[in-house]
């Protein structure tokens, strides 16, 4: 059988996979959209939070930008990305506590809105909103750098192989460094001080997540413990 002919053969069930993902991709970004829409103005009953409208539509731009490259050029990256699922049992209630933790800090800063509780400056909103940005660029960074990052924390044995370039050349974990400034950084972009109080319960969890992950991939991932004696921090050189 030619080329052209195995192509032909190939080409309806690709189109279709492609097609799906764009569903999935599109069904993942109207969620987001609606989920932010009610956890921004529902608490803050009033649809004139401009810090709010600014967040989402810069944080949907990135994500749909994102998105949609993922579907073109890379759709098994994407498809890892979709996966929501957790294997290990520590995993599981980690990640439970930090969606807790996660919804207070988008509800209380639309709550402080609401009571004019805190006023940040409108010049740190907007530095807040271009931290946003940046730290998502970093985050497509590493995801370009590691087509194996997903959701979940697991080790696709037999196929994945250890990343040690790009950003896994200054620390073990930069895409916890991209979450950590991206979250970090949204009670600000949304104006206000108060919802700061939400990382110091984050990031403790953040660490049992990553320290969690490294008993993992010492066990399952070729060549880890090595590269960790060649690169010595989890997140922040010098610190952790």
């Amino acid at each position: 059988m030619s080329d052209s002919n195995e192509n032909r053969i190939f080409q309806p069930s690709e189109k279709a996979e492609k097609k799906n993902l764009y569903i999935e991709a599109l069904k993942k970004s109207l969620f987001v959209f609606i989920l932010l829409g009610i956890m921004f103005f529902l608490p803050s009953w009033s649809l004139r939070y401009w810090e709010a409208w600014l967040y989402i539509g810069t944080f949907m731009i990135m994500m749909n930008i994102f998105l949609i490259y993922l579907v073109n050029k890379d759709p098994d990256l994407l498809k890892r990305r979709l996966k929501r699922k957790e294997k290990r049992e520590p995993q599981k209630w980690i990640i439970t506590v930090a969606n807790v933790i996660l919804l207070l800090m988008y509800l209380f800063p639309s709550i402080d809105n609401r009571f004019n509780w805190s006023k940040v400056p409108t010049w740190t909103i907007f530095v807040a909103d271009f931290i946003l940005i940046g730290s998502y660029g970093l985050f497509i960074w590493i995801l370009h750098t590691n087509r194996y990052a997903s959701h979940t924390v697991e080790v696709e044995k037999g196929t994945q192989k250890l990343i040690t370039t790009g950003p896994y050349a200054i620390v073990r974990h930069p895409m916890y460094f991209a979450v950590a400034i991206m979250y970090g950084i949204t009670p600000l972009a949304l104006g206000s001080w108060w919802g700061l109080l939400g990382i110091i319960l984050f990031i403790p969890l953040l660490i049992l997540r990553i320290l969690d992950e490294e008993k993992m991939l010492i066990e399952e991932l070729e060549g880890y413990e090595e590269y960790m004696k060649k690169t010595k921090y989890r997140v922040i050189p010098g610190i952790f």
